[in-house]
């Protein structure tokens, strides 16, 4: 077993669950990419918008006060009309007098590209209740690419390894928390830069991918 695999937890679990049993013992950030509409198929969009904002401030309220909340995310279009997931996340945030650190947008597709179901474009947000970045270390605000993915829904390797890299520098957590981890991509890069890392995720087949995936000691590309 590797050192990275002895630094990472993964619980196949619901992740609403998970997190209404999880008790903070300090020392916490969370990474949050929620699932869209289009994953619950019984449900109307009113009732999905309800949850969706409910979850990401269950997110908010369990991280640590010393740490960060990043989240990932990229925004749908339902019905011919736009869904602005970082807005529904940030009105959220407010609720809670969260502070955005910074909006990052991860770029999907070429510029100029045309799209239709979904946008050319992820976000990438971070909040606190405590922590105020270094001006000094600031990075750029827009990326021209995710980076590999291991699977359709998936975090970029850039994207990930950025998040874990903030998290890192800029706080004294030491622990990145991932609800609904999916293959791993967070936990992979957290564990990459020196983080303990703990994803929650119900499908085993994932959670199991989740506990196996590494990022080359190059930082290039993922080994699975």
């Amino acid at each position: 077993m590797t050192e990275e695999m002895l630094n990472r937890e993964v619980f196949c679990d619901d992740a609403l669950a998970w997190l209404e049993r999880y008790q903070d013992q300090g020392g916490v950030s969370f990474l949050g990419s929620l699932p869209d509409v289009s994953e619950f198929q019984t449900w109307s969009l009113p009732q999905w918008k309800e949850w969706f904002q409910a979850t990401a401030a269950l997110i908010l309220t369990k991280t640590s006060p010393e740490g960060v909340t990043i989240f990932f995310q990229s925004d749908i279009k339902h019905e011919g009309l736009w869904i602005d997931k970082a807005f529904l996340i940030q009105k959220t945030a407010e609720l809670l007098d969260q502070k955005l650190l910074f909006h990052k947008i991860f770029c999907r597709a070429v510029p100029g590209t045309v799209m239709f179901g979904r946008p050319s474009y992820s976000h990438l947000l971070a909040f606190s209740r405590t922590v105020v970045p270094d001006l000094a270390r600031s990075t750029a605000d827009v990326f021209p690419d995710l980076g590999d993915k291991t699977w359709v829904r998936g975090m970029g390797l850039e994207a990930s390894l950025f998040a874990a890299n903030f998290v890192l520098k800029h706080t004294t957590t030491r622990t990145l928390v991932n609800p609904f981890c999916g293959e791993g991509s967070v936990l992979a890069a957290a564990n990459h830069v020196g983080l303990r890392a703990v994803g929650i995720e119900r499908s085993p087949k994932r959670a199991e991918k989740a506990r196996l995936l590494r990022v080359a000691r190059d930082g290039k590309a993922w080994e699975r």
